[in-house]
């Protein structure tokens, strides 16, 4: 990979999640195979303090953002640390970039990641909330600054890949990542592995266990990411990103259970011809193609071994046992502040699961009734969003405490 004249600034909101240290480390093998290419210039977490600080020291970071501070969150020498609720979005106001990283879990990041839209950098987009509950506002600001928004989802990475036209130069003229070719598309199918409860009973999981559901069979992912892929809640808010993306209805949007998870997704033409991105389930391979793109330098990611890889196996997902995918149907359906409603109802429901609060088969059932019983309205800015954000959060907390939900329980994470 060849550099320009200087380095391409990064900036990573949720530097300690799985996908920012995976981010790290894909720019730290760029570095050695293309010294100077990129050059991290600002590093955000929510609580995790330490480990930020080592990362800022071995990656020569001087802005950082803790939103979270805690008693012994030394600032490393030399260093600018913005704390408190705002500290992404004033840490992006801060440096100069050509593109952030968004992998801040929830909508805690949307703020940041429209100041870095208003600022031009491209976006890595790997917070899929921020489409989910502002894709009306979002998509739309993407265009008037000129800002190319890189899907790293895995899923939304493999239909990028597989719409790309030979126009690699120039931002998209509608908001959709730069350099699709949206002509003849009959439909696309995310893949999703079908997470832990596959296989299981409707019964049986609405009672699973919080070890049950974190128990992932294919990919490594933090807690909160975990939970939403086993009530397949994560698929649901792909389907509602994907709709923002790649700018196509909800009946053109499809799921189908891939549990090898070596199919990302595919995409079906008009002729019945089929493009399809395969990978090893690998986190590193979107990340580096969004930073990258529309190069493909040597990567750090695994790779797929043929020889082992003996059958693909496809099935319908089931929206009885996984309500949540109807629901995500309701919000394309509905727009407004739906999403934003849908998203922090969810939230709320996995914080209190994790928390020993409500059963796993509670957290549909809670994101259903805010959707039924708060109003969406026009989502015309930030503001109307995040009232929205708020008003769920609100009522899911009521619901908990009208039905004697325990408070929450100390738990190490």
């Amino acid at each position: 990979m060849s550099c320009t004249n200087r380095p391409r600034r990064i900036v990573v909101l949720g530097c300690t999640g799985s996908i920012g240290a995976s981010t790290l480390q894909v720019i730290e093998h760029l570095n050695s195979t293309a010294p100077g290419c990129f050059e991290i210039v600002g590093l955000a977490t929510g609580s995790n303090a330490g480990q930020m600080f080592e990362h800022a020291q071995r990656h020569g970071v001087r802005h950082l953002a803790l939103a979270q501070p805690s008693p012994g969150s030394d600032t490393p020498s030399g260093a600018t640390l913005f704390t408190g609720p705002s500290a992404a979005q004033q840490l992006v106001e801060s440096v100069d970039a050509d593109i952030v990283v968004a992998a801040i879990v929830g909508s805690a990041g949307l703020s940041a990641v429209a100041s870095a839209i208003e600022r031009g950098w491209d976006i890595a987009l790997a917070n899929k909330e921020t489409l989910v509950a502002a894709g009306e506002i979002i998509m739309p600001l993407a265009v008037k600054h000129g800002v190319h928004i890189l899907p790293v989802d895995s899923e939304h990475s493999a239909i990028f890949q597989c719409l790309q036209s030979r126009r690699a130069d120039s931002a998209a003229s509608n908001g959709q990542p730069p350099s699709m070719n949206l002509d003849h598309i009959r439909r696309i199918v995310l893949t999703a592995s079908g997470g832990p409860f596959r296989t299981w009973s409707h019964n049986r999981i609405a009672g699973a266990t919080v070890e049950q559901a974190l128990s992932h069979p294919t990919w490594k992912m933090g807690a909160k990411v975990t939970i939403d892929s086993a009530s397949m809640t994560n698929k649901a808010l792909e389907i509602i990103e994907a709709r923002w993306l790649f700018g196509l209805e909800s009946s053109r949007i499809d799921v189908i259970v891939h549990p090898q998870s070596i199919i990302h997704s595919f995409v079906e033409f008009d002729d019945g011809s089929v493009l399809a991105q395969l990978g090893a389930p690998d986190m590193r391979t979107p990340i580096q193609y969004a930073l990258t793109w529309p190069a493909r330098p040597e990567g750090c990611a695994n790779r797929i071994d043929w020889t082992t890889l003996s059958q693909l196996d496809f099935e319908p997902p089931d929206e009885d046992r996984f309500p949540a995918l109807r629901l995500a149907r309701h919000v394309v359906a509905t727009g407004g502040t739906s999403g934003a409603i849908f998203n922090a109802a969810n939230e709320e429901a996995v914080a209190a699961f994790l928390d020993g609060r409500i059963t796993f088969g509670r957290i549909s059932e809670l994101a259903a009734e805010a959707l039924e019983s708060i109003a969406s309205m026009t989502a015309s800015t930030l503001d109307e969003v995040m009232d929205a954000d708020r008003q769920a959060r609100e009522l899911v907390r009521a619901r908990l405490v009208s039905t004697g939900a325990a408070a929450p329980t100390p738990r190490g994470r």
